[in-house]
């Protein structure tokens, strides 16, 4: 049954989560050969936040929703509906479902996104025309990963970067004004090659006729100088799109949210949109590249430190395998 046709859409709440044990550069620097003034000088990062022992995405995701919900002051059995964005799920056939019970959410519908960095943002997108069209009025969005699952930890182009950990957000509908002003998504799958989880199997004969594949999936594979060059130049073009749809300009941005990536990227994009770095978000050095968790987690670190306000516009984009990338202009509550 639909209702509220037409409604608004309102971040109410936010909450995350991390893992336990941090791993810093000079504890890293004993996996692989590297050094931390080789890695902070080239991506930002500190130290990355790795799960073990009883962590899961399951356990990091739910209590990211617990705390987004104390905030909201929502109860789990009244949410409607629970997006979680993940490329790391703990069962293929998702792990929505394992968080929907974890939080007693009774009557929510759950399903894994996988939009790997973009997620949060597509999932941004996705729950918001639920709420607009009437179906759902109380959604659940998470972003998770734990990419430490998946990293090879002997490639210190790529293991440098990574870290678990997860972020949710409650949306509501609301009658006083749409939050989420405007958003624009992109996929290219021509460049799929340049960031890859990817599948690996060998043929297996079932009978005289029939052969299946079988294997499971392989370490993380990346082009970071093709990552590079594609972010700081589609990033700009399509938060720019966005804030043309949102019907605003640049300098009506009050904070800059991008997927935590490198900080050499959060910096090129900054400088592009000429964004001061005062109003860029970054927690890089802490928590790494966290992929769809990335968002949301820093955007609870700045909401809970009193950084961000009420009433603040702020300029989400997310962009990474697939190729993927998006935009979402929003105000927090």
């Amino acid at each position: 049954m639909l209702h509220d046709v037409g409604a608004g859409v309102a971040v109410v709440g936010c909450g995350s989560a991390v893992p336990a044990v941090a791993l810093d550069n000079d504890g890293l620097s004993r996996v692989v050969e590297t050094s931390d003034e080789w890695i902070a000088s080239r991506t930002g990062i500190r130290e990355r936040r790795i799960a073990s022992g009883d962590e899961c995405l399951r356990s990091l995701a739910t209590t990211a929703c617990q705390n987004a919900l104390e905030m909201a002051g929502v109860d789990a059995a009244d949410v409607d509906l629970i997006l979680l964005a993940t490329s790391t799920p703990d069962d293929l056939f998702g792990t929505a479902g394992q968080v929907q019970f974890a939080l007693g959410a009774t009557k929510a519908v759950a399903f894994d996104l996988t939009a790997a960095c973009s997620g949060f943002v597509f999932g941004l997108v996705t729950a918001a025309q639920f709420i607009r069209t009437g179906a759902y009025r109380t959604v659940l969005l998470i972003g998770a990963d734990v990419l430490s699952r998946w990293t090879d930890w002997g490639d210190r182009r790529t293991c440098i970067l990574f870290g678990d950990g997860a972020g949710a957000v409650v949306l509501q509908a609301t009658a006083e004004g749409d939050r989420l002003l405007g958003f624009e998504l992109h996929s290219d799958g021509s460049l799929s090659g340049s960031l890859n989880l990817a599948f690996a199997g060998q043929a297996r004969p079932l009978t005289d006729e029939t052969t299946v594949t079988q294997g499971t999936f392989q370490p993380i594979t990346m082009n970071g100088q093709e990552i590079y060059r594609f972010a700081v130049k589609r990033v700009p073009e399509v938060i720019e799109k966005a804030l043309f749809r949102a019907d605003i300009g640049v300098e009506q941005v009050d904070w800059l949210l991008l997927h935590q990536a490198n900080q050499r990227i959060l910096d090129a994009v900054g400088d592009r949109l000429g964004i001061p770095r005062d109003k860029i978000i970054s927690n890089m050095a802490t928590y790494g590249n966290t992929s769809a968790a990335s968002i949301p987690l820093a955007l609870d670190q700045w909401v809970r430190s009193g950084q961000i306000k009420p009433g603040d516009t702020i300029a989400s984009a997310g962009f990474g395998a697939g190729l993927t990338w998006g935009a979402a202009i929003f105000q927090w509550k």
